[in-house]
């Protein structure tokens, strides 16, 4: 397919979004396990899915072409080199033992597509098990996954970040989240609609994650450096995107590593080309780092030569490398209480459909409001349980065309 792919912002009229509906995996959540894979609650999957279908439905009103996750999965499972790939990045864990990752290959060659899908991203119990018995499984307990599902799977923006016309395939810093962007490389290399794709990072590489990776102007990155992305991954971005002329300036910004903060778009995302709703709580120690490439020594990334600036108030560092006067901020919230629960329940975090219309959910009535006043058009959605694994609008949907803003 010869459908041009890409973005250079995060405001740009929006037109093409791969999304996740929630599925079978969000119901392997247990008060058991639900710490470990990353969730604060246990979310009502019915309900989860009808205000996914309202955000999705959302979207297509405003001719945004949506994709599915699972539906491009099937389709690249289609090839048995992906077939292949898939198979064995689920047997690589250290926990299944010789005799049950054998078991379990051969069981899972037999699948068709759509049951192989379901098993990658539902995982797998031990009780689900039928042969394969040895030492590993008799020693597990029943309800043990052999093959862990993949709740966050929702999330599609950390798993790749489209930066012009190439996709970078991150590399997620929590064990619960490591087989994600596997199945998403899967699909960017053999799907037929993505053919010939050029691909930067690489889920092997240095952690980095896309919700911390906000494409502020063309030519202008920002990455925020915190739980899970690590200095190490916004330095290999950068040269990455350096080296194909992706950008000029990348903002490596330091944040909170704690839950609240997890990723930089839970403390501020773009809703204009010259406005950014932000965190009012860390707005003014929020600071940034600006990095250029100064010289090409060498052949490769590895052989840039990169400056880095003196730390300076974010929103500073970021109008000028934007090269605008100023980068206005809407605060979340009124006052500081209400801007702490509005933060917690990703009031910063929006979706740009274009300059000055942003998705946001309905129960940030505070933040709304001011992004109301401030000129930015709400389409307010339901998030009850769709919020449960902290993660808002952007956090779910991960832009794959954008049109390019006006030079």
């Amino acid at each position: 397919m010869s459908t041009s792919h890409g973005a250079d912002s995060e405001v740009g009229r929006l037109r093409t979004v791969m999304l996740h509906r929630p599925g079978p995996e969000l119901k392997r959540l247990t008060p058991r396990n639900n710490d470990k894979l990353l969730f604060d609650g246990i979310p009502w999957v019915s309900r989860a899915q009808e205000e996914h279908d309202a955000f999705a439905e959302a979207l297509r009103s405003r001719d945004v072409e949506v994709l599915y996750l699972v539906e491009l999965l099937v389709e690249t499972l289609a090839s048995d080199e992906a077939r292949e790939r898939a198979i064995q990045g689920a047997m690589a864990s250290l926990h299944l033992g010789d005799t049950l990752r054998q078991y379990l290959t051969t069981a899972l060659q037999d699948q068709s597509p759509e049951e192989l899908a379901g098993f990658l991203t539902a995982g797998v119990r031990n009780d689900e098990v039928r042969g394969g018995h040895g030492l590993v499984t008799s020693l597990l307990a029943s309800d043990d996954f052999l093959i862990d599902p993949l709740p966050n799977l929702l999330f599609t923006r950390d798993s790749s970040v489209w930066v012009r016309d190439r996709v970078a395939i991150t590399s997620l810093a929590m064990p619960a989240r490591e087989r994600e962007t596997q199945l998403t490389e899967l699909i960017y290399t053999l799907h037929p609609r993505f053919a010939g794709t050029p691909k930067i990072h690489g889920w092997q590489r240095e952690h980095v994650e896309g919700g911390d990776v906000l494409l502020l102007a063309p030519g202008v990155i920002a990455v925020g450096v915190g739980e899970r992305t690590t200095p190490a991954g916004a330095e290999r971005l950068a040269r990455q995107v350096f080296a194909a002329d992706l950008a000029h300036t990348v903002l490596a910004v330091p944040i909170a590593q704690e839950r609240a903060t997890m990723h930089l778009d839970t403390v501020c995302t773009m809703v204009d080309v010259d406005k950014i709703v932000m965190y009012p709580n860390v707005a003014d120690s929020l600071r940034a780092y600006a990095v250029t490439c100064v010289d090409r020594a060498g052949d490769g990334d590895a052989g840039l030569v990169l400056r880095t600036a003196e730390a300076e108030p974010f929103l500073v560092a970021a109008a000028k490398a934007m090269s605008i006067d100023t980068l206005h901020q809407i605060d979340t919230g009124l006052d500081p209480v209400t801007a702490e629960r509005e933060q917690w329940d990703d009031g910063n975090n929006t979706l740009a459909i274009s300059p000055r219309v942003a998705v946001a959910y309905e129960r940030n009535i505070e933040t709304n409001t001011r992004l109301e006043e401030a000129g930015i058009e709400v389409v307010a959605i339901a998030g009850s349980e769709l919020g449960s694994g902290r993660g808002g609008p952007r956090c779910m949907s991960c832009p794959v065309v954008r049109d390019p803003l006006p030079a």
